[in-house]
């Protein structure tokens, strides 16, 4: 087995953590990658019931990287929209101007949670859609839509070592594109919700962006790139993510549902996307922590 080392980070890291953790890790040593992150180096991986046992009473994210493994070696990056790129799930926002928010937001946290099926859940919420003019997109994007902590920080590291960035969403062309030529993202897929006469028909058209296209997309892109499941990493945070989740060995559950954090190799419950940037070694030019 390759050695590994194990990466420990949080909002605040504590001496008395860094004390159990040594303990616990039996690691050949350690060091600080930054105020918020430590890296064990040669760490044993058999101790890892007992880490992610502690770190999860603390409040910490750990993760396991085989030694060597760089940012550099990914071809490309597929992450989901709502609630991973961005903070916010844009139909709930949308909802909200229709005074729905409550309600619809009910529907998209079953969903998210593998708790009802997702095609219909979607399907559901845009019916309830149906007359809104279409200025409350403009207005959730404007007012309302943000990106994850560490999420720019995390594009431009990529885009620095020349890996392509692909956004797959089971939401809205409308804030996809947009992003998509705000940080300069090379490829996007997402739902096209149908407007007519200036307001919300209450449909999607064309293919359903559902758990199994969102796959398809990831592992085509992929494909086409010529890279291996090793070169691809996946970031998502809900049960229609599972699916591209799986098209890869470097599956990350960010900030996630359970079932989500269940399945994916790596999780990050409470640092931001950047902090997937301090798993592996400081490179040329990236900035684990960019401005």
């Amino acid at each position: 087995m390759p050695d590994h080392n194990l990466i420990i980070q949080g909002r605040s890291l504590a001496p008395s953590h860094l004390r159990t953790l040594l303990k616990l890790a039996h690691a050949h040593s350690h060091e600080t990658v930054d105020a918020m992150a430590i890296r064990f180096v040669q760490a044993d991986v058999t101790a890892a019931p007992a880490v992610a046992a502690y770190c999860e009473q603390a409040q910490l994210d750990f993760g396991y990287v085989k030694a060597g493994m760089r940012l550099g070696d990914f071809g490309l990056i597929a992450m989901d929209m709502d609630s991973t790129l961005i903070t916010i799930e844009c139909i709930d926002e949308i909802a909200d101007f229709a005074g729905l928010k409550e309600q619809v937001a009910a529907v998209t946290a079953a969903s998210m949670r593998g708790e009802i099926d997702w095609p219909q859940s979607l399907r559901q919420r845009v019916a309830l859609l149906k007359g809104l003019d279409e200025s409350a997109l403009q207005r959730v994007y404007e007012e309302r839509l943000q990106l994850s902590p560490g999420a720019e920080q995390l594009i431009l590291a990529a885009q620095r070592q020349g890996i392509k960035l692909l956004l797959v969403s089971g939401g809205f062309t409308y804030f996809t594109e947009r992003l998509k030529q705000r940080l300069g993202i090379d490829y996007a897929f997402s739902n096209l919700l149908e407007i007519e006469k200036g307001r919300i028909t209450g449909r999607v058209t064309g293919e359903l962006l559902d758990a199994v296209a969102k796959a398809a997309h990831v592992a085509r892109v992929r494909d086409e790139l010529g890279l291996t499941r090793e070169q691809l990493m996946v970031i998502g945070d809900g049960a229609n993510d599972l699916g591209m989740l799986a098209e890869t060995n470097f599956s990350v559950a960010f900030h996630a549902k359970p079932v989500v954090r269940r399945e994916a190799a790596y999780a990050i419950n409470y640092s931001g996307l950047d902090a997937l940037l301090n798993l592996f070694p400081a490179e040329c030019g990236v900035s684990g922590k960019g401005k």
